[in-house]
């Protein structure tokens, strides 16, 4: 295969299918959604068994633990696919929608209306399910896509992009909606970020060092995050019954996804109490502990922490500690070491609550709550196209908003400018 040939073929066939996408009515698409849902599911064990091939692949290649799980595809994560896509279908449509609309001295009136980016290339990692959600969020919010998968999930991606097709024929929409690449040569994602007559926006979902790599040689805007280096902070107007239920989730609940937490900040009021009970759970479910001096004298299991654990997403069995003084210096960590991805305070006192919310620089911040729930699903996105730390355009979860912009619209009736 000529990879260069193929993506500008991929690119070309994007382009013009983003101009009928963008045309088409909601009901249209909600419909096409519905039926990648219904193939889905139909589809069960087809998709299981390309799966299957994935993995075994995988494990030939001796990847990690917390790739293998995020490759891996299961009854429960196939019927999630589709009930996601259900409920994309489900969700009020932003396109078209006129916001803003005043009236000029001069008689006319402005707004902003919604519209579709255009054609949005996806490269992604390990998460076969991605390939739906993406599907389903450009769908809606009536945008082309590109979607390329990671090597190790190929025939995972391919059997779900069958049921993306499935979908979009049964309602009369071209198949090149939504392309998922065919190659798994590195090249393609080297073209892909370059084509900007055909490409109006890349999402990289995938490790540090394949953002970095993009960060440097895409053409094309993205809305990316880095890495997540997630925080929790139990204050010392904690419920620790409550901190101890959130600590313990946010880490050990997955530990592979951007938003599991990396980093345990505890008050140093509470830390004698609340630490050797996290560390007694962490410890029993496999978690190594690193440490900074004052938390190694209350668990002794814990290792050293370096100064490059603070920095670092894990995504494995591994979690820092350290103990603070106080907010103002668990706020000052987060600031030092953070991603601006999630983090998170356990506290019953509002006003450090509010404190902790106004000040700490992240896409998500969050009171009382696991800092799991960040996911377009938990927010009632449907689905999310991945998790943004820029500042412009959109942040946090994106979902079907941020994958739209705004253009301005004027009403006039004859006005003409003297």
């Amino acid at each position: 295969m000529d990879t260069q040939s193929y993506m500008h073929g991929v690119g070309r066939q994007a382009r013009a299918a983003s101009r009928i996408i963008a045309k088409t009515d909601t009901e249209t698409r909600n419909r096409a959604l519905t039926e990648m849902a219904r193939a889905i599911e139909r589809d069960a064990k087809r998709l299981l068994e390309a799966n299957a091939r994935d993995l075994a692949e995988a494990k030939k290649s001796k990847l990690g633990s917390a790739m293998i799980d995020r490759l891996t595809l299961t009854p429960e994560v196939i019927e999630a696919m589709a009930d996601g896509l259900r409920q994309i279908a489900a969700l009020p449509d932003p396109v078209g929608e006129v916001i803003g609309l005043k009236r000029r001295p001069s008689g006319i009136q402005v707004g902003q209306m919604r519209v579709p980016l255009g054609v949005v290339g996806i490269i992604y990692e390990s998460r076969p399910n991605v390939t739906a959600d993406a599907a389903g969020l450009c769908i809606k919010s009536g945008n082309a896509a590109i979607l390329r998968g990671g090597s190790e999930a190929i025939h995972s991606n391919q059997a779900i992009a069958a049921c993306v097709h499935a979908g979009l024929k049964a309602v009369g929409l071209p198949e090149t909606t939504v392309q998922v690449i065919e190659t798994t040569d590195r090249a393609a994602v080297g073209e892909l970020i370059t084509m900007q007559d055909c490409v109006d926006v890349i999402v990289p979902r995938g490790g540090k060092d394949l953002i970095e790599r993009l960060m440097r040689e895409s053409r094309i805007p993205m809305i990316k995050h880095l890495h997540g280096v997630c925080h929790t902070y139990i204050d010392d107007k904690a419920d620790l019954d409550k901190a101890i239920r959130i600590a313990d989730n946010a880490k050990t609940q997955r530990l592979g996804t951007c938003n599991t937490m990396e980093t345990l900040l505890v008050a140093r009021g509470v830390a004698p109490k609340v630490l050797p009970k996290l560390g007694k759970i962490y410890i029993e479910k496999g978690i190594e502990l690193r440490g900074d001096d004052e938390a190694r004298k209350i668990v002794p299991q814990m290792k050293p922490a370096t100064e490059e654990d603070w920095y670092t997403e894990y995504l494995d069995a591994i979690l820092s500690v350290r103990v603070v003084k106080d907010l103002d210096e668990a706020i000052e960590h987060i600031a030092t070491y953070g991603s601006q991805h999630t983090d998170a305070i356990v506290t019953e006192d509002k006003a450090r609550a509010q404190r902790f919310l106004r000040e700490v620089d992240s896409s998500s911040v969050m009171v009382n709550a696991s800092t799991r729930f960040a996911d377009g699903y938990e927010y009632g996105l449907g689905a999310e196209i991945g998790i943004s730390t820029d500042k412009l355009h959109a942040r946090g979860p994106v979902g079907l908003e941020g994958l739209t912009s705004l253009k301005y619209v004027v009403i006039g009736d004859g006005q003409i400018r003297t």
